[in-house]
């Protein structure tokens, strides 16, 4: 089985990373391999610029693929999103020069401009739809740089934080579309030969973003304390709770998101439970 990634840019370290809380691990390290070897027998992970993932998994020549939404939109590949993941967050804007009087989309029709971007059919549509004058330049470098060459006017363009485009003396007047890293999977995977080993993958991927920023707590609580200290505890469906050898004692299991931790611990703390252990979750299969 074959897996899509990004073989550079902003997407291939947290999809390195996302994979290995999977449990996919690379076994070469050399920046040149196209095709990787992983942890997990007969998976391999294959190099790919993320523009052309899309196509490539449309092909079949990869059961699934990461990407970006934006490129998946984009290339208009007859591919499926299975899983949105939880990071390579951005927008796709429309930008002008800041010496620019307008400030919105709609300030801007009637007015004649070229617009420099490698999201072509994204521009062609958007343009349509907003009914504006403006000839889409297609492009595959940096947008940034392409007004202050003269080659357009405005870009249309993935943005994170807007730094870039200050930079520039460009700003944003526009978000066509939110984007976000998704897994993909041929229309057919269901029917493919690997399909199996496919929803296992799958299932172990939702399995890790579940468990993201999640802590499960251990502690004995007396037994008479064990009403304040349930009453204080958060949890995804109950806490689960055993007696243990000595009948005087339970054991109580719960999870806490990480960023309301220290808060559950004291409240527990004080309604009496002791031995309290933090370990981390690596999957939560439902």
């Amino acid at each position: 089985m074959k897996i899509a990634i990004p073989n550079k840019g902003r997407l291939q370290q947290p999809t390195l990373q996302f994979l290995q809380s999977v449990g996919i691990k690379p076994l070469a390290s050399d920046d040149r391999a196209l095709i990787v070897p992983t942890s997990w027998e007969g998976v391999q992970l294959v190099m790919i610029r993320t523009e052309d993932i899309p196509n490539i998994v449309e092909t079949g020549a990869t059961e699934l693929g990461i990407t970006g939404h934006d490129y998946v939109i984009e290339s208009s590949a007859d591919v499926e999103e299975l899983i949105k993941l939880d990071f390579g967050r951005s927008k796709i804007v429309l930008a002008v020069p800041q010496t620019w009087r307008e400030n919105s989309v709609d300030e801007l029709k009637g007015k004649e401009f070229r617009v420099a971007t490698k999201y072509y059919n994204i521009a062609k549509e958007y343009v349509r739809r907003r009914e504006l004058n403006a000839k889409v330049v297609k492009i595959s470098g940096a947008a940034e740089v392409m007004p202050s060459l003269g080659a357009a006017e405005a870009i249309i363009d993935v943005m994170s934080t807007g730094t870039t485009l200050k930079l520039h003396g460009l700003k944003a007047i526009d978000v066509i579309m939110d984007s976000y890293a998704v897994v993909i999977g041929n229309r057919n995977w269901i029917k493919n030969d690997e399909a199996d080993r496919i929803n296992l993958l799958l299932t172990m991927m939702k399995g890790a973003i579940a468990a993201k920023g999640k802590k499960m707590i251990f502690m004995n609580v007396p037994d008479n304390k064990l009403d304040g200290v349930i009453n204080s505890l958060p949890a995804m469906l109950a806490p689960a709770i055993t007696r243990l050898s000595r009948s005087d004692i339970w054991e109580v299991i719960t999870v806490a998101e990480e960023d309301i931790l220290p808060e559950v611990i004291a409240k527990v703390k004080a309604a009496g439970a002791r031995d309290i252990v933090v370990i981390d979750i690596e999957k939560v299969v439902k």
